[in-house]
C-alpha cells in the first residue's frame, strides 16, 4: 500500500511544522510550503517557497506536485495570519492582508487540491477556522470575518466536491502558544480561556487529533463540519 501524500500549508513553524513532522512520523509523504524556506529537512518531505495568495505561484506548485507525485490524498490548509486590533484602529491594508491570506489562500489551495484528487475520486481537505468565530471575539474583527468566510467556504465546497469523493471539513483551535498569539496580552488570553468549557490553552496535539479524525478513511461520510476545540460552540 502506497504511503499517503499529505500537503500542508504554512509548515515553516508553529502548528504547520508540527503537523508536517507528525505525518512524517506516521509514514506519510509530506509536501509543505511557506513564504520563506523551511527550517527543517527530512526524508519524504518536499518544500515549496511561495505566498499562498499568489495564484500563479500556487498553480505552478501544483503543476510540480502533479509531475512529481501524480496526486495528493490530503490537504491541510493551516497557513493563516491575524490582525488583533480594535476595528477603529485597524487599517484597510491589514484587513486586505488577512482576507487574502486566510480566504483567498485557502480557496486557491482547495481548488487546485481538488483537481489533483478528483482523478482518484477520493481525498480529504481540512481547513482552519478558530473559536474566535463562535465567540464573536472583540478586537479581532478582520480575523473573525476571514475565518467565518473559511467556514462558509468549507460548507459550500463540501457540497461541490462530494460528487468527486472529496470531503471538506474544518478545525477551530483555541489559543495555542504560537507566533499567532505571542503579541496578545496575557490577560486577554486568560479571559478567552475562561470562556471555554475546558480552561486551558490548546496544544498542537489537540489539533492533530482532530485532523487525524477527519483524514481517516473511516471518516469518509463526514463532510462540511466545523469542529471547535475546548468546549466552545
Amino acid at each position: 500500500m502506497n504511503a499517503p501524500i499529505t500537503l500542508i500549508t504554512g509548515t515553516r513553524k508553529g502548528i504547520g511544522r508540527f503537523l508536517a513532522e507528525h505525518y512524517l512520523q506516521l509514514g506519510h509523504r509530506v509536501i509543505g510550503c511557506s513564504r520563506t524556506p523551511a527550517e527543517f529537512q527530512a526524508e519524504n518531505y518536499t518544500h515549496f517557497t511561495l505566498d499562498v495568495t499568489d495564484e500563479d505561484g500556487v498553480r505552478q506548485m501544483f503543476s510540480s506536485v502533479r509531475r512529481s507525485f501524480g496526486y495528493i490524498d490530503n490537504l491541510i490548509n493551516n497557513a493563516g495570519i491575524a490582525a488583533m486590533n480594535h476595528s477603529l484602529l485597524t487599517p484597510a491594508s491589514s484587513v486586505r492582508q488577512v482576507l487574502e491570506t486566510n480566504v483567498i489562500g485557502t480557496f486557491l489551495f482547495c481548488r487546485e487540491g481538488a483537481k489533483l484528487m478528483q482523478g482518484r475520486r477520493k481525498g480529504c481537505i481540512v481547513n482552519f477556522s478558530t473559536v474566535a468565530v463562535p465567540l464573536n471575539l472583540e478586537g479581532e474583527a478582520a480575523y473573525v470575518a476571514s475565518k467565518s468566510a473559511v467556514e462558509a467556504l468549507t460548507r459550500v465546497l463540501a457540497r461541490e466536491f462530494a460528487a468527486l469523493g472529496i470531503t471538506v471539513n474544518a478545525v477551530g483551535p483555541v489559543p495555542i502558544e504560537t507566533d499567532l498569539i505571542r503579541g496578545v496580552p496575557a490577560e486577554k488570553i486568560q479571559q478567552l480561556v475562561a470562556r471555554q468549557a475546558i480552561h486551558r490553552l490548546g496544544t498542537p496535539e489537540d489539533v492533530s487529533h482532530v485532523v487525524d479524525f477527519f483524514i481517516d478513511p473511516s471518516s469518509s461520510f463526514i463532510t462540511g463540519q466545523i469542529l471547535y476545540l475546548g468546549g466552545v460552540n
